[in-house]
C-alpha cells in the first residue's frame, strides 16, 4: 500500500458515504489516514484542538453540506473566519447540485465541489489526486501548532 502523510478529514453524517471513501481508498491500495466528524460543530471542535490531540497536520477536509447541528456551509463560514484554520484545504462532497450551494461553497474558497451521485470512479479520481497532492505540495504551516509563534520584528521577508 502507498502511504499518504496527509490526513483526509471527512465531515459527513452519512455512514455510507464515509464507507465509500474508505472502500475507494482500499480499492486503490492507498493507505490514507482518515478521520471523521459527523457534523460541522464536531469538526470545528476537533480542528480547534492541538494537532497532536485532534486532526493531525497536514490535512484535507472532505465536507458534506447537508448535516445536522451545523451544515457544511455554516462550518465553512466559521472555518474561514478562524485565523488558525482559514487556510485549510476543503473539498465539498455532497448530494446537492443546487447552483446556490455550489456558489456559496466556492464563495468560501473550497478547492472543489463534487456531487456524490457522480459515482465511485469520481471518488477514486479524487483520492488519486489527493495522493498526488500529498507527494508534490508543501502544506501550509499548521497555524494551530504555531499559535505560540511570534514573528521576529527585525526579520524582513521581502
Amino acid at each position: 500500500m502507498k502511504a499518504c502523510e496527509t490526513t483526509l478529514f471527512v465531515v459527513d453524517d452519512d455512514d455510507i458515504a464515509v464507507m465509500a471513501v474508505q472502500r475507494a481508498a482500499a480499492s486503490l491500495g492507498l493507505s490514507i489516514p482518515i478521520l471523521r466528524a459527523r457534523d460541522g460543530q464536531e469538526a470545528l471542535e476537533m480542528l480547534r484542538q492541538h494537532p497532536s490531540e485532534g486532526v493531525p497536520s497536514p490535512f484535507i477536509i472532505l465536507l458534506d453540506i447537508n448535516m445536522p447541528r451545523m451544515t457544511g456551509l455554516e462550518f465553512l463560514a466559521q472555518l474561514r473566519a478562524d485565523p488558525q484554520l482559514a487556510g485549510a484545504v476543503a473539498f465539498i462532497m455532497t448530494t446537492s447540485d443546487a447552483p446556490r450551494d455550489v456558489s456559496a461553497a466556492y464563495a468560501h474558497h473550497v478547492a472543489g465541489y463534487i456531487v456524490k451521485s457522480s459515482g465511485q470512479e469520481t471518488l477514486r479520481s479524487l483520492l488519486r489526486m489527493l495522493e498526488e497532492y500529498d507527494h508534490i505540495v508543501t502544506p501550509f504551516p499548521d497555524q494551530r501548532a504555531l499559535s505560540d509563534f511570534q514573528p521576529d520584528p527585525g526579520h524582513n521577508s521581502g
